[in-house]
């Protein structure tokens, strides 16, 4: 029995098209090629705002300066430009990129690619591709970059190196590897406050016992990890002692989530993510959002409350950072998900356990105790940015929310 048919032996012939986008080009060029019963070993496209490159390498077994003289022919009808280069090397054909680098920014200037480009060959690698992701609520752009780290402190040492022009030049990059295991994540865990929703629970519910800057400061200590949190959550809750179970509700009807979070939300449920909420603060308040976003994991602490009046304690075991890691595990095993195909997001100190566990830790304008440990640190105040790290395109999510009848796009907030 013979083996697969190989490439005849034959002049290669590289095509290259450049032109205005426009139905057709492809056409006329394969008919052309066709005429000479070419072997097609690669094809690549890419449109960028309406112009089109389009290469074909292709194997001649024929003349290939009539091949030649066929496509030069052929293309200008259809008013576009064609090189053709006789004799064109085969590589051996493309292999996967090692890592994929994406850069937000508002904007990303060209200072900041080339700070990044730079970069790159200094760490010894080199960008296969660039394609847009986003164009909205920020400009976001993939490099597919091969580069030659294979153990896990070589990517650290390149997500280190990246980390420090993100910072020089004012964008957020993140660095993932490449290949199947980005696109094996199905778990997904949300801190809450600060995150999933603007503010702090437990300062909004303070506010009502007169005791919202005393709460604020241990809880700003124990986000940066100054304090321990389960001491730091028994401090701030025994503030509210004495107020009326009712003003649970009314801080319930007070949360604002971060912009783009129920679009974050909606895009993974389609995509067939657990979708699920970690946090330490209460149960009471966040359970009805949770019931509204359809989680389908929450964990959080327990407001302890008789006859109506809140006592100052919290129920059961807390929810601190040990607790939130406990948590994304029990979720994992709850979803049959492998710890390395979950993410979790979060930005204090109490989630650094939580996303050290996870296959992939985002920091969401976060504190400086966990950025550092992150896998990638987003400042953007924009929830949906995350979409960006898990490889989905702001153009995705608009088409699907189009068919929904959902698209929308809310006029940005200018900080001038």
């Amino acid at each position: 029995m013979s083996g697969p048919a190989q490439p005849r032996l034959s002049n290669t012939v590289l095509v290259t098209v450049t032109g205005p986008d426009r139905p057709g080009v492809t056409s006329v060029l394969f008919r052309a090629l066709t005429k000479h019963g070419v072997d097609v070993i690669d094809v690549e496209q890419v449109v960028i705002r309406g112009r089109l490159t389009l290469g074909v390498l292709v194997s001649c077994a024929g003349d290939p300066e009539a091949l030649q003289e066929s496509v030069e022919q052929a293309m200008p009808t259809v008013g576009v430009h064609v090189d053709v280069e006789i004799g064109a090397p085969i590589s051996g054909g493309r292999a996967s990129s090692t890592h994929s680098v994406l850069v937000l920014g508002s904007p990303v200037t060209a200072r900041a690619l080339s700070a990044l480009a730079r970069e790159l060959a200094v760490q010894g690698a080199n960008i296969d591709g660039i394609r847009a992701v986003a164009d909205y609520p920020v400009t976001g752009l993939e490099l597919m970059v091969s580069a030659s780290t294979e153990s896990g402190a070589s990517d650290a040492s390149l997500r280190s190196a990246l980390a420090a022009v993100a910072a020089g030049q004012g964008v957020d990059i993140a660095v993932q590897r490449g290949g199947l295991v980005r696109r094996a994540q199905r778990l997904i865990v949300f801190d809450v406050d600060s995150t999933l929703v603007q503010g702090e629970v437990i300062e909004m519910l303070a506010a009502r016992a007169g005791a919202e800057e005393q709460v604020r400061a241990v809880t700003e200590a124990a986000m940066r990890g100054e304090l321990d949190f389960t001491e730091s959550l028994h401090q701030r809750v025994a503030a509210l002692a004495g107020l009326p179970e009712s003003v649970i509700q009314e801080v319930a009807e007070q949360l604002e989530l971060t912009p783009g979070a129920r679009t974050t939300i909606r895009t993974l449920r389609r995509l067939g993510f657990h979708c699920g909420v970690v946090s330490g603060g209460f149960m009471q308040v966040i359970e009805g959002l949770a019931h509204e976003l359809e989680l389908d994991f929450v964990a959080a602490n327990t407001l302890e409350i008789v006859d109506g009046v809140l006592t100052g304690r919290v129920l059961g075991e807390v929810i601190d950072r040990a607790g939130k890691a406990v948590a994304l595990h029990r979720f994992a095993a709850q979803a049959g998900v492998p710890l390395e195909q979950t993410v979790a997001v979060g930005d204090g100190a109490n989630d650094i356990d939580m996303l050290a566990a996870a296959g992939l830790g985002i920091a969401f304008n976060a504190k400086p105790a966990l950025r550092e440990v992150a896998d990638t640190a987003l400042s953007a105040p924009y929830l949906d940015t995350v979409l960006f790290v898990l490889g989905i395109t702001r153009a995705e999510v608009e088409a699907a929310d189009t068919v929904d009848g959902v698209m929308r796009r809310v006029p940005l907030v200018s900080d001038e």
